[in-house]
Protein backbone atom coordinates (compact mmCIF):
# COMPACT_ATOMS: atom_id res chain seq x y z
CA UNK A 1 0.00 0.00 0.00
CA UNK A 2 2.79 2.42 0.93
CA UNK A 3 4.75 1.43 -2.16
CA UNK A 4 1.70 2.09 -4.35
CA UNK A 5 1.34 5.59 -2.87
CA UNK A 6 5.03 6.27 -3.56
CA UNK A 7 4.57 5.03 -7.14
CA UNK A 8 1.81 7.59 -7.67
CA UNK A 9 -1.43 5.69 -7.03
CA UNK A 10 -4.11 7.97 -5.50
CA UNK A 11 -7.33 5.99 -5.90
CA UNK A 12 -8.53 5.21 -2.32
CA UNK A 13 -10.39 2.10 -3.48
CA UNK A 14 -7.38 0.58 -5.22
CA UNK A 15 -5.10 1.44 -2.31
CA UNK A 16 -7.45 0.01 0.32
CA UNK A 17 -7.85 -3.17 -1.73
CA UNK A 18 -4.17 -3.92 -1.05
CA UNK A 19 -4.91 -4.43 2.65
CA UNK A 20 -4.16 -7.82 4.17
CA UNK A 21 -5.15 -9.77 7.28
CA UNK A 22 -7.46 -8.06 9.77
CA UNK A 23 -7.35 -4.83 7.77
CA UNK A 24 -9.57 -6.52 5.19
CA UNK A 25 -12.44 -5.98 7.64
CA UNK A 26 -11.87 -2.20 7.56
CA UNK A 27 -11.89 -1.46 3.84
CA UNK A 28 -14.36 1.44 4.17
CA UNK A 29 -12.37 3.06 6.97
CA UNK A 30 -9.19 2.66 4.93
CA UNK A 31 -10.79 4.25 1.88
CA UNK A 32 -11.84 7.24 3.98
CA UNK A 33 -8.38 7.53 5.52
CA UNK A 34 -6.62 7.29 2.13
CA UNK A 35 -8.81 9.90 0.45
CA UNK A 36 -6.75 13.06 0.15
CA UNK A 37 -4.23 15.00 -1.87
CA UNK A 38 -0.81 13.34 -2.06
CA UNK A 39 1.81 15.46 -3.81
CA UNK A 40 5.35 14.81 -4.98
CA UNK A 41 6.89 16.27 -1.78
CA UNK A 42 4.76 13.87 0.26
CA UNK A 43 6.10 10.93 -1.75
CA UNK A 44 9.67 12.17 -1.36
CA UNK A 45 9.21 12.20 2.43
CA UNK A 46 7.46 8.83 2.47
CA UNK A 47 10.11 6.95 0.47
CA UNK A 48 12.90 7.31 3.11
CA UNK A 49 10.47 6.12 5.79
CA UNK A 50 9.77 3.02 3.72
CA UNK A 51 13.51 2.42 3.37
CA UNK A 52 13.95 2.82 7.17
CA UNK A 53 11.21 0.24 7.74
CA UNK A 54 12.79 -2.24 5.34
CA UNK A 55 16.18 -1.71 6.97
CA UNK A 56 14.73 -2.34 10.46
CA UNK A 57 12.92 -5.47 9.25
CA UNK A 58 16.12 -6.78 7.65
CA UNK A 59 18.01 -6.29 10.93
CA UNK A 60 15.28 -8.11 12.83
CA UNK A 61 15.48 -11.02 10.40
CA UNK A 62 19.26 -11.27 10.88
CA UNK A 63 18.88 -11.23 14.67
CA UNK A 64 16.19 -13.93 14.53
CA UNK A 65 18.37 -16.06 12.25
CA UNK A 66 21.21 -15.79 14.77
CA UNK A 67 18.89 -16.72 17.64
CA UNK A 68 17.59 -19.64 15.59
CA UNK A 69 21.13 -20.86 15.04
CA UNK A 70 22.01 -20.74 18.75
CA UNK A 71 18.73 -22.29 19.88
CA UNK A 72 18.68 -25.09 17.32
CA UNK A 73 19.27 -27.76 20.05
CA UNK A 74 16.11 -26.46 21.77
CA UNK A 75 13.97 -27.00 18.70
CA UNK A 76 11.66 -29.51 20.38
CA UNK A 77 10.94 -27.21 23.33
CA UNK A 78 10.35 -24.21 21.04
CA UNK A 79 8.02 -26.27 18.85
CA UNK A 80 6.23 -27.54 21.95
CA UNK A 81 5.65 -23.99 23.19
CA UNK A 82 4.50 -23.01 19.72
CA UNK A 83 1.47 -25.27 20.11
CA UNK A 84 0.05 -22.80 22.65
CA UNK A 85 -2.37 -20.41 20.88
CA UNK A 86 -0.93 -16.92 20.53
CA UNK A 87 2.68 -17.93 21.21
CA UNK A 88 5.04 -17.44 18.28
CA UNK A 89 8.66 -18.54 18.20
CA UNK A 90 9.99 -15.16 19.42
CA UNK A 91 7.79 -15.40 22.52
CA UNK A 92 8.85 -19.03 22.98
CA UNK A 93 12.52 -18.02 22.80
CA UNK A 94 12.02 -15.31 25.40
CA UNK A 95 10.09 -17.57 27.74
CA UNK A 96 12.64 -20.38 27.49
CA UNK A 97 15.51 -17.93 28.04
CA UNK A 98 13.91 -16.46 31.16
CA UNK A 99 12.84 -19.75 32.74
CA UNK A 100 16.17 -21.39 31.97
CA UNK A 101 16.97 -24.98 31.16
CA UNK A 102 16.65 -26.15 34.78
CA UNK A 103 12.95 -25.90 35.63
CA UNK A 104 13.58 -27.54 39.03
CA UNK A 105 14.49 -24.11 40.37
CA UNK A 106 10.72 -23.43 40.32
CA UNK A 107 8.99 -26.02 42.57
CA UNK A 108 5.67 -25.31 40.89
CA UNK A 109 4.03 -23.28 38.15
CA UNK A 110 2.83 -20.88 40.84
CA UNK A 111 6.43 -20.13 41.83
CA UNK A 112 7.30 -19.41 38.20
CA UNK A 113 4.29 -17.10 37.81
CA UNK A 114 5.17 -15.29 41.04
CA UNK A 115 8.76 -14.85 39.86
CA UNK A 116 7.47 -13.39 36.58
CA UNK A 117 5.26 -10.90 38.43
CA UNK A 118 2.05 -12.38 37.05
CA UNK A 119 0.40 -13.24 40.38
CA UNK A 120 -1.88 -10.80 42.23
CA UNK A 121 -0.61 -9.41 45.50
CA UNK A 122 -2.02 -10.47 48.87
CA UNK A 123 -1.69 -7.36 50.99
CA UNK A 124 -4.01 -7.86 53.97
CA UNK A 125 -4.45 -6.19 57.31
CA UNK A 126 -6.81 -7.25 60.10
CA UNK A 127 -8.30 -9.87 57.81
CA UNK A 128 -9.17 -7.32 55.13
CA UNK A 129 -7.60 -7.48 51.68
CA UNK A 130 -6.29 -4.02 50.84
CA UNK A 131 -4.56 -4.50 47.50
CA UNK A 132 -4.39 -7.02 44.68
CA UNK A 133 -1.73 -5.17 42.74
CA UNK A 134 0.75 -7.47 41.02
CA UNK A 135 4.26 -7.54 42.44
CA UNK A 136 7.46 -6.72 40.62
CA UNK A 137 9.04 -9.60 38.76
CA UNK A 138 10.80 -10.38 35.51
CA UNK A 139 9.81 -7.33 33.47
CA UNK A 140 10.97 -8.88 30.20
CA UNK A 141 9.02 -12.13 30.63
CA UNK A 142 5.93 -10.31 31.83
CA UNK A 143 6.02 -7.95 28.83
CA UNK A 144 6.66 -10.85 26.47
CA UNK A 145 3.65 -12.84 27.68
CA UNK A 146 1.44 -9.74 27.85
CA UNK A 147 2.15 -9.03 24.17
CA UNK A 148 1.25 -12.64 23.33
CA UNK A 149 -1.99 -12.27 25.31
CA UNK A 150 -2.89 -9.10 23.39
CA UNK A 151 -2.34 -10.94 20.11
CA UNK A 152 -4.53 -13.78 21.34
CA UNK A 153 -7.37 -11.42 22.29
CA UNK A 154 -8.31 -10.97 18.61
CA UNK A 155 -8.85 -14.70 18.06
CA UNK A 156 -12.11 -16.53 18.73
CA UNK A 157 -11.40 -20.25 18.60
CA UNK A 158 -9.45 -21.23 21.71
CA UNK A 159 -9.78 -21.69 25.45
CA UNK A 160 -7.38 -18.79 26.13
CA UNK A 161 -9.33 -16.35 23.95
CA UNK A 162 -12.53 -17.42 25.74
CA UNK A 163 -10.76 -16.80 29.05
CA UNK A 164 -9.82 -13.31 27.88
CA UNK A 165 -13.40 -12.40 26.95
CA UNK A 166 -14.78 -13.93 30.16
CA UNK A 167 -12.49 -11.85 32.40
CA UNK A 168 -12.80 -8.71 30.26
CA UNK A 169 -16.56 -8.69 30.80
CA UNK A 170 -16.10 -8.65 34.59
CA UNK A 171 -12.74 -7.01 35.26
CA UNK A 172 -11.67 -5.11 32.16
CA UNK A 173 -8.97 -5.52 29.51
CA UNK A 174 -5.90 -4.93 31.68
CA UNK A 175 -6.74 -7.60 34.23
CA UNK A 176 -7.75 -9.96 31.43
CA UNK A 177 -4.36 -9.53 29.76
CA UNK A 178 -2.51 -10.38 32.97
CA UNK A 179 -4.79 -13.36 33.63
CA UNK A 180 -4.22 -14.79 30.14
CA UNK A 181 -0.47 -14.15 30.40
CA UNK A 182 -0.50 -16.01 33.73
CA UNK A 183 -2.42 -18.91 32.16
CA UNK A 184 0.03 -19.08 29.25
CA UNK A 185 3.00 -19.22 31.63
CA UNK A 186 1.42 -22.00 33.69
CA UNK A 187 0.65 -23.99 30.53
CA UNK A 188 4.19 -23.47 29.23
CA UNK A 189 5.68 -24.57 32.55
CA UNK A 190 3.89 -27.91 32.47
CA UNK A 191 4.50 -28.49 28.76
CA UNK A 192 8.25 -28.06 29.26
CA UNK A 193 8.35 -30.06 32.47
CA UNK A 194 6.25 -32.97 31.19
CA UNK A 195 7.50 -32.86 27.59
CA UNK A 196 3.96 -32.68 26.25
CA UNK A 197 2.15 -30.68 23.59
CA UNK A 198 -0.73 -28.32 24.28
CA UNK A 199 -4.21 -29.86 24.23
CA UNK A 200 -7.01 -27.45 23.41
CA UNK A 201 -9.95 -27.35 25.86
CA UNK A 202 -12.19 -25.69 23.20
CA UNK A 203 -13.73 -22.23 23.12
CA UNK A 204 -16.91 -23.61 24.79
CA UNK A 205 -15.06 -24.90 27.86
CA UNK A 206 -16.52 -22.35 30.29
CA UNK A 207 -20.06 -22.79 28.95
CA UNK A 208 -19.80 -26.54 29.48
CA UNK A 209 -18.72 -26.13 33.12
CA UNK A 210 -22.23 -25.07 34.10
CA UNK A 211 -24.42 -25.69 31.07
CA UNK A 212 -27.66 -25.81 33.09
CA UNK A 213 -26.94 -22.50 34.81
CA UNK A 214 -26.14 -20.89 31.46
CA UNK A 215 -29.43 -22.11 30.01
CA UNK A 216 -31.41 -20.68 32.93
CA UNK A 217 -29.60 -17.37 32.67
CA UNK A 218 -30.24 -17.03 28.93
CA UNK A 219 -33.91 -17.98 29.34
CA UNK A 220 -34.36 -15.35 32.07
CA UNK A 221 -32.80 -12.70 29.87
CA UNK A 222 -35.14 -13.51 26.99
CA UNK A 223 -38.16 -13.53 29.33
CA UNK A 224 -37.21 -10.09 30.64
CA UNK A 225 -37.33 -8.91 27.03
CA UNK A 226 -40.92 -10.15 26.76
CA UNK A 227 -40.38 -13.52 25.07
CA UNK A 228 -41.91 -16.85 26.01
CA UNK A 229 -39.18 -19.47 25.78
CA UNK A 230 -39.57 -23.19 25.23
CA UNK A 231 -36.42 -25.29 25.06
CA UNK A 232 -36.26 -28.43 22.96
CA UNK A 233 -33.22 -30.68 22.46
CA UNK A 234 -31.73 -30.62 19.00
CA UNK A 235 -32.31 -33.86 17.05
CA UNK A 236 -29.25 -36.06 16.88
CA UNK A 237 -28.10 -36.49 13.29
CA UNK A 238 -26.47 -39.72 12.17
Amino acid sequence: MIQAIIDGEQNPGLLADRAKGLLRHKIRELQAALAGRITTPHRCLLAPRRDDLRHAEAKMERVEEEIQRHTFPLGEDVARLGTIPGMDRVTAWGLWAELGQNRDQFPSAGHAACWAGLCPGHFESAGKRLSGKTRKGSAFLRRCLANAAWALSTKKSSYLSALFRRITARRGHKRAILAVAHAMLVIAYYLLKRKQEYKELSVNYFDQLNAEGLRRSLVRRLERLGHQVTLQPRPVTT
